[in-house]
């Protein structure tokens, strides 16, 4: 939410009214966050060559974990303080790593945030799903949001192709080198399960459509546990209510929001503490 869309809400303050820093990450974790999405799938790859197939998967489970619920989300927002370009190849680089269209996500991300929840956002359709229909989407949600984008895309349209095209490649490659190693294969089975339960994660589990406003719309999270079981990544009411604040602030940001919510009479969902 902008400073235009605070001044309609009055309930919450601008941002610069919270913290200023709030959007500032240091030179040295930025280049700790670009680099990580690369540092799992190196160790995957060293892992499963060695046959150490636990920590193999746990190393993709954390990829998935990390690209699409915090890194990639935030170049999708461009949080990071890269300049465009430089943003958006990292961007396209690491979701096609992950088996994904980095641009697909960028459009229809955004989209979800300017329109949620009305009918034609596709990213957050599941939250007005069945829980059965929602992990059918998953299925379906990388290939589904990549034609939703390339129909509607314009400057995007040859990107969109070219990061479709990288994953069959890595899809195809997969298979033919399947023949000398499983390790390729693995890889892409892991990846593309892994992307099926983002519906559920982003979509079903956070929002409520029948919210009358932005403040209920998502659904607030607090507690130990569910901190614990999110990876300090619970805070989509925070990201909905201020999308500028990169992943790292998003635990600032709740501390500073909760006098608002409790005046506002949010009423957070907590698992036992």
């Amino acid at each position: 939410m902008n400073d235009q869309q605070m001044l309609l809400n009055p309930r919450l303050p601008a941002l610069h009214k919270l913290d200023a820093n709030l959007l500032h990450i240091s030179g040295f974790r930025r280049v700790l966050t670009l680099l990580l999405p690369f540092f799992y799938v190196v160790l995957y790859f060293i892992c499963a060559c060695l046959k150490w197939w636990p920590v193999a998967i746990l190393s993709l489970i954390c990829l998935s974990f990390i690209t699409y619920g915090s890194i990639s989300h935030d170049l999708v927002h461009r949080n990071l303080g890269l300049q465009k370009r430089t943003n958006d190849f990292f961007l396209s680089i690491i979701e096609v790593l992950c088996l994904r269209s980095g641009q697909a996500y960028r459009l229809a991300h955004l989209h979800h945030h300017a329109r949620f929840p009305h009918s034609d956002d596709v990213e957050g359709a599941a939250a007005q799903m069945s829980l059965p229909r929602t992990l059918f989407e998953g299925v379906i949600f990388q290939f589904k949001i990549w034609l939703w984008a390339l129909k509607r895309a314009k400057q995007e349209k040859a990107l969109l192709i070219l990061e479709g095209c990288g994953c069959m490649l890595i899809a195809g490659l997969s298979l033919v080198l399947y023949l000398f190693t499983p390790v390729f294969l693995v890889y892409v089975i892991l990846m593309v399960m892994g992307s099926w339960i983002i519906p559920l994660i982003t979509s079903y589990i956070p929002h409520n459509p029948q919210g009358r406003d932005a403040l209920l719309q998502t659904r607030l999270f607090r507690g130990k546990i569910a901190s614990i079981i999110a990876l300090e990544h619970l805070y989509h009411l925070e990201h909905h209510l201020y999308p500028s604040v990169p992943h790292h602030n998003w635990s600032k940001l709740a501390k500073r929001l909760d006098p608002f919510f409790e005046k506002a009479e949010v009423t957070p969902i907590k698992i036992w503490f």
